[in-house]
């Protein structure tokens, strides 16, 4: 005879309509013949899923359903129930109250059963029925990951807390012993199973005096993973398991070790990254966890259209170097092997030097930097040319040595691939210079600097409009973009089971590109600061990696919270950061005169007058100029050509001078202005055209330009010059 409650459960299904008569027979035939109840054969046969069937037999039954996860779980619940009887009885506490524990459970419990349960905790019971994994999750979080593994290792013998030295070879083979123990063994894959169902990158075993704490990183922030207290009895058993995996010496504990493990979880291959450093309370060991095979894709990467296409026309170059930049962690690896796998095809060569090495891929020959044997990345790379080679790429610029052989062995026509550890794209240059690199060399071989960060995505199972954003927040997003506040939109995640109640699903990149054209190359070649250097790429249309992540925010992709925690407010809005500020609109008005033709006379007074922010002098003032413009603006050294040249009138926001030759509105140019004022210090800044006029018949020209990376110091100067 069928089970009652299964009985029960198929009248229910086929009431509503949900399985037919015979079909419901059938598996209920089958039920009484396994034994397996009629609940599980219908979930292993995908017919319908858990939750539907909990509500079929809570609406039969009259028992309630509950969202475990949504549940709050009482403290006094769990210590009534210990582990041992929740886990064999496959319930989960959650409220005590007069002496009746409510506990859920996945499918009805016979009176047989119920009998049990109270007879072992003393108290009567209340049944809910909830989702079997929700039990499960819910027994983990509460009672500690691997609590049942732990309950079954015997505890070592109380002899060997008074080991000595001389006893200490047979501590250590105790410990081999209970490594390979079933029971450890069980322990430390259950630790990286629910690392890899949390989708956690990073392990994290952390000894303290009285305690052991184990943490996941889990789109690039740490959790907590709560386990049980006992843990810490156990600490050693488990790091000499780690270590067999990876095949490090389980005896040697004074000095840091690492090695690599690779392990099978359902139908992944997992690449294991194990390290581990002596603290004064044991070891502490990371476990990075790299899948063996990955989809590389541009697309994926975060990458908007614009920026794939320029990405697309960089790594298709025939020579050059390409930096990526970024702190640790940033992704600038899994960038690096996107673009190889772009161009990873039959005709090409492609080597890789790199430490430790991250991805295998199949097609690229691929080195492990070993510095005890004297393989660093200088020496690797000499070698690497002897194997002909049409795209190398170098894990790390990090010495003198290394750039030079990279720039030398670009010049002779390879396409190199490299990472710096700088906060932005033209620091690159920077730190290029300040090893020691000579700025012909560079400007003459990098294409291309490539910032970049992670940051968190919103969930989208739980995404949701914060209309109660600040304004000030929203201000801050529009100025930045130079677009309406009305078209700033901000989203968070409210939390859900999907993303562990974090508001946040993955991860992906944002990007600063700084492309070395003509104009930059002319700043490396004079030694120019980086901050100079990022205010004319900003003017050229660079992105920085601030307005790039505010693009997230207001698609949706991300919080306001993650960009802010990555970038820096100078990096957009400081002074002198970017020529698309308020002040630089201000300035810029003063000279933007809507012509439809060049004019024919003098310029124009009255009508922008209405229309200026600073006061304005016409004056004669001694100026000489350099323009920044590609190469007819270049001599032969390789030095801009200096121009000469006077003030027709001058404010705090620009000035207008007269020019022999036509100059491109856009143009940047280096001022550097001697203004009669007592100072012998002359103004330098950078300044941009914006206005051109003709005058004829002299054929001369009128050349407006407005200040862009002035000090607030200088601004004052030229005000009180004009106002005097």
């Amino acid at each position: 005879m069928p089970k009652r409650i299964d009985t029960i459960l198929s009248e229910g299904l086929v009431e509503k309509g949900l399985i037919s008569k015979d079909a419901a027979d059938q598996i209920l035939k089958e039920a009484q013949n396994s034994d397996k109840s009629f609940k599980e054969l219908l979930l292993g046969r995908k017919i319908l899923p858990e939750h539907d069937i909990l509500i079929i037999l809570s609406e039969k039954l009259h028992l309630p359903f509950i969202e475990l996860k949504q549940t709050t779980i009482e403290k006094s619940a769990i210590a009534r129930s210990p582990f041992k009887i929740s886990s064999y009885y496959k319930f989960m506490p959650v409220v005590f109250k007069d002496r009746v524990l409510s506990i859920a459970v996945a499918y009805p419990l016979d009176v047989k059963i119920q009998d049990e349960i109270i007879t072992q905790l003393g108290c009567d019971i209340s049944v809910n029925l909830a989702c079997e994994s929700d039990i499960s999750d819910a027994l983990k979080k509460y009672y500690g990951l691997g609590a049942e593994t732990i309950q079954s290792i015997n505890v070592a013998d109380s002899d060997e807390k008074g080991s000595t030295i001389a006893s200490l070879q047979e501590k250590i083979e105790d410990i081999e012993k209970l490594a390979t123990d079933a029971s450890v063994i069980k322990l430390v894959n259950q630790i990286i199973l629910e690392a890899y169902r949390k989708r956690a990158t990073d392990i994290h075993i952390e000894p303290y005096r009285k305690n052991v704490s184990l943490r996941y990183r889990i789109d690039g922030v740490l959790y907590d993973a709560h386990v049980p207290a006992e843990i810490k009895n156990f600490l050693n058993a488990i790091i000499s398991r780690i270590k067999i995996m990876s095949n490090l010496n389980i005896v040697e504990r004074r000095l840091p070790q690492d090695g690599r493990a690779v392990v099978r979880v359902q139908e992944q291959v997992l690449d294991l990254r194990i390290s581990t450093i002596p603290t004064p309370f044991g070891e502490s060991v990371v476990i990075r966890i790299l899948p063996t095979q990955m989809l590389f894709s541009l697309e994926k990467l975060g990458l908007a259209k614009n920026e794939v296409d320029i990405f697309e026309k960089l790594i298709l170059k025939p020579h050059g170097i390409i930096f990526v930049t970024g702190p640790t962690g940033s992704g600038k690896t899994t960038t690096l092997y996107t673009c190889l796998s772009r161009i990873n095809t039959k005709d090409r060569k492609i080597i890789t030097i790199e430490d430790p090495i991250e991805y295998e891929m199949p097609g690229i020959t691929q080195i492990q930097v070993m510095p005890e044997i004297g393989l660093t990345f200088s020496t690797g790379l000499r070698s690497m040319l002897r194997h002909d080679p049409d795209v190398i790429m170098v894990g790390e610029v990090r010495d003198l040595e290394t750039a030079e052989i990279a720039i030398r062995v670009s010049l002779t026509g390879h396409i190199i691939f490299s990472t710096l550890h700088t906060n932005d794209a033209p620091s690159g240059i920077a730190r290029l210079l300040d090893i020691g690199l000579e700025p012909y060399l560079l400007a003459s071989t990098v294409e291309a600097f490539v910032a970049q960060r992670l940051i968190r995505v919103i969930c989208q199972d739980c995404k949701y409009e914060d209309t109660a954003a600040p304004l000030e927040l929203k201000t801050m997003i529009a100025h930045d973009l130079g677009i309406s506040v009305d078209g700033v939109k901000i989203y968070r995640g409210k939390g859900c089971s999907a993303c562990n109640f974090t508001g946040f699903l993955g991860r992906t990149a944002i990007y600063e590109i700084l492309v070395v054209n003509e104009i930059i190359k002319n700043l490396i070649l004079k030694k120019a600061a980086a901050n100079d250097i990022k205010k004319v790429a900003v003017s050229g249309g660079m992105h920085t990696l601030r307005q790039n992540g505010w693009n997230k925010v207001i698609s949706g992709e991300t919080s306001p919270e993650e960009v802010m925690k990555v970038t820096t407010l100078e990096e957009v809005s400081g002074e002198g950061a970017t020529f698309d500020s308020a002040q630089a609109k201000q300035d810029k008005q003063s000279f933007d005169v809507p012509v439809a033709q060049p004019s024919k006379g003098n310029v124009p007074g009255a009508k922008i007058a209405d229309k200026r922010i600073y006061n304005r002098l016409d004056s004669k003032v001694n100026l000489h100029y350099t323009l920044i413009k590609p190469e007819d603006a270049i001599d032969k050294k390789g030095f801009a050509l200096d121009r000469y040249g006077q003030t027709a009138n001058i404010s705090a926001g620009g000035l207008l001078f007269i020019s022999d030759e036509k100059i491109d509105i856009g143009s940047i140019i280096e001022m550097h202005l001697e203004l009669p004022d007592g100072s012998e210090k002359p103004i330098e800044c950078l300044a941009r055209v914006v206005r051109i006029e003709e005058i004829e018949p002299e054929h001369k020209y009128n050349i407006a330009v407005c200040f862009l990376d002035i000090t607030g110091t200088e601004r004052g100067r030229l005000n009180k010059f004009v106002q005097r």
